[in-house]
């Protein structure tokens, strides 16, 4: 028998090939919420630990993306606060790298960004930031290769006390909470514009990338007054936030519930990846909340602006094509993994520049429990030198490391974090010297590999925001 090849003209083959390579392609969706700490939520995020979870919070979408998919129970931010965190996020270089809370020399358009790194694997992909772009950013979303976005947006334009009619700007001089009964924190309408990008992309059988980045529950705290009422008649909270806060919670809870609704109505669920985590840990107190209670990070030690674990360990969800409903995976794993798990799930097999500092997380999306990560030093590093810290992470030990004002190092903490993520009154250091001196080392070599800021180089004033 003769075999004969149909003759197809070279744009006809173009956009046959262009198909098949959309529609192998996966879409990809991180939502980022805003100083929500790792136990702020309704579901254990750690089965060992009991109290990883809040008896009072009610966050039954965040439940359901966990029963439905992975829980990362060893997962951190980049960075302790929102700049070098949202910084490291787009780039996949540490915060040592790309910078700290105040003064960065890294422009994230001069590098390769998420967003970049998606096209690099498939051409097809259009990507969206929508939310919360961050403070200090040093380069626009449009600059960094989003197609669709809300612009360089910062905290007030999710809602502060400047905002919200306190004149002198600041949280303490306004009430404890806010009543907004239209769109509480952006939640609603930032959640609207995200389910339009997923329509019209998904019409188009384009594959996309969404980040969806909302400005809840950074301070200030705003609810609904139905919302806030239901939690008054609650009763007293579990930990020191407050029912107001608790509300702020459940609405950004509702808007993450619409968006996933939407992807099931749109037919797309079945292709779409669904990561949820938190730009860094919890506030140490919430205004108006009760300090007789337990911290509301607990059972971690510190929140946001340290790193001690409940600053920078935070909630991680994965829901998405080959992963087990109901699973669980304890390998650590750091927010500026994103950029390199989000190209090789798009497709990427070309060698990610030597400034990604992250690496793919996907082997334990298939296999969690049992797979590996290809990690060359094997450990997650932190730094935030106007706060004069350092930390990494390696195995089941962490290691804090403080700046004096000169330049050198001073007192190192040695910690065993996992399974028991306590820090407060544990520390190893003396009793585990060697370990303590082989992870300082390994620390101080990465600060120095990627030409790190110095500590308490910089003497402007801190803010609280």
């Amino acid at each position: 028998m003769r075999w004969t090849i149909p003759f197809l003209p070279l744009a006809a083959l173009w956009i046959a090939s262009a198909s098949i390579a959309a529609e192998a392609a996966p879409n990809i969706v991180l939502i980022l919420t805003d100083d929500q700490g790792w136990s702020q939520v309704a579901l254990a995020m750690d089965p060992r630990v009991a109290a990883s979870r809040s008896t009072y919070l009610e966050t039954p979408n965040m439940t359901r993306l966990a029963r439905e998919g992975l829980r990362l129970t060893n997962a951190y931010a980049a960075a302790p606060l929102c700049s070098p965190s949202r910084r490291s996020i787009l780039s996949g270089s540490s915060a040592a790298r790309s910078g700290g809370e105040i003064e960065s020399r890294w422009i994230p358009a001069e590098h390769l960004t998420i967003p970049r790194a998606l096209e690099r694997a498939n051409a097809n992909y259009r990507s969206a930031h929508l939310g919360k772009w961050g403070e200090s950013m040093n380069s626009t979303p449009k600059e960094s290769g989003y197609d669709v976005s809300d612009g360089p947006t910062s905290n007030d334009s999710g809602g502060m006390p400047a905002t919200l009619g306190v004149a002198s700007g600041e949280h303490e001089d306004g009430p404890p909470h806010f009543i907004d009964d239209d769109d509480p924190k952006r939640t609603r309408s930032v959640t609207d514009r995200a389910i339009a990008f997923a329509r019209e992309q998904a019409l188009a059988k384009r594959p996309f990338y969404l980040q969806v980045s909302y400005y809840a529950v950074h301070l200030s705290v705003v609810s609904r007054k139905s919302t806030w009422e239901k939690y008054e008649r609650k009763g007293p909270p579990d930990r020191g936030y407050t029912p107001a806060w608790a509300a702020m919670l459940e609405e950004l809870d509702v808007g993450i519930g619409r968006l996933m609704s939407a992807l099931e109505e749109l037919g797309i669920e079945d292709d779409t990846y669904v990561f949820l985590t938190s730009d860094n840990g919890g506030r140490e107190s919430i205004p108006g909340g009760d300090p007789n209670r337990l911290d509301p990070n607990y059972p971690l030690t510190g929140g946001k602006h340290t790193l001690h674990e409940g600053g920078i360990r935070v909630p991680l969800l994965v829901r998405g094509p080959g992963i087990e409903p109901d699973s669980v995976d304890h390998t650590p794993v750091v927010a500026y993994d994103f950029l390199s798990t989000f190209y090789d799930l798009a497709g990427g097999r070309d060698a990610l520049p030597p400034e990604v500092d992250g690496v793919s997380f996907r082997p334990l999306l298939g296999d969690p429990g049992a797979a590996q990560l290809d990690r060359p030093t094997d450990a997650l590093f932190f730094h935030l030198p106007a706060r004069n810290a350092s930390a990494i992470r390696r195995g089941d030990y962490k290691l804090l490391l403080s700046w004096k004002r000169n330049g050198r190092f001073g007192k190192s903490q040695l910690y065993r974090v996992d399974p028991d993520p306590r820090e407060a009154e544990r520390n190893l250091a003396r009793r585990e010297p060697l370990k303590a001196h082989a992870l300082r080392a390994a620390l101080l070599s990465h600060l120095h590999s990627v030409g790190a800021q110095k500590a308490g180089a910089s003497r402007r004033k801190r803010g609280k925001r």
